[in-house]
């Protein structure tokens, strides 16, 4: 009996019918693709995207050497130097990233205890050269710069469940 059935939907061709079935339901239904560099689809505020340096308000680097951003990246694609400055306070006088190492983990931004690094919402920086995405510090604190007011607004997004 189970052959007869068997044989009745090859002959019927069933399994074709209801892919022509799911084709015209979805040939009418709007379409979901963007035209990506036109149209650009909604970004998480936990998105981890281009590495940036935040500043403070009054314009200082937040960043105050403690290194632990440097111990905890597991691909070692963070390498910073350090020394006191007169005031007595620690800043890094070297801060470098090879986004070329880099796996996004987050690590460095879940270890910095003054929120310095943060992994902005960027995603467009592909480059020609391997040698631009060698990021030094003058390059991150320009990212800040730039991405200062997103990054504030997925911080404070996401501030409840840190």
């Amino acid at each position: 009996m189970a052959s007869i059935g068997q044989t009745a939907r090859a002959f019927l061709l069933t399994e074709i019918v209801k892919g022509m079935a799911l084709t015209l339901r979805y040939f009418f239904k709007p379409k979901v693709t963007l035209n990506y560099p036109y149209e650009k689809g909604p970004i998480s505020p936990r998105f981890r995207g281009e590495h940036v340096l935040r500043r403070y308000p009054n314009g200082e680097e937040r960043c105050i050497a403690c290194k632990l951003c440097e111990a905890i990246c597991p691909a070692l694609a963070i390498t910073i130097e350090a020394e006191p400055r007169a005031d007595g306070s620690r800043r890094t006088t070297r801060y470098d990233i090879d986004m070329t190492k880099c796996i996004y983990c987050g690590f460095c931004q879940e270890a910095c205890p003054v929120d310095a690094i943060v992994e902005g919402p960027n995603f467009e920086f592909a480059t020609e050269t391997r040698e631009e995405l060698f990021y030094d510090k003058a390059r991150l604190l320009a990212n800040g710069d730039r991405w200062e007011r997103e990054i504030a607004a997925n911080l404070a997004d996401v501030a409840p469940y840190r």
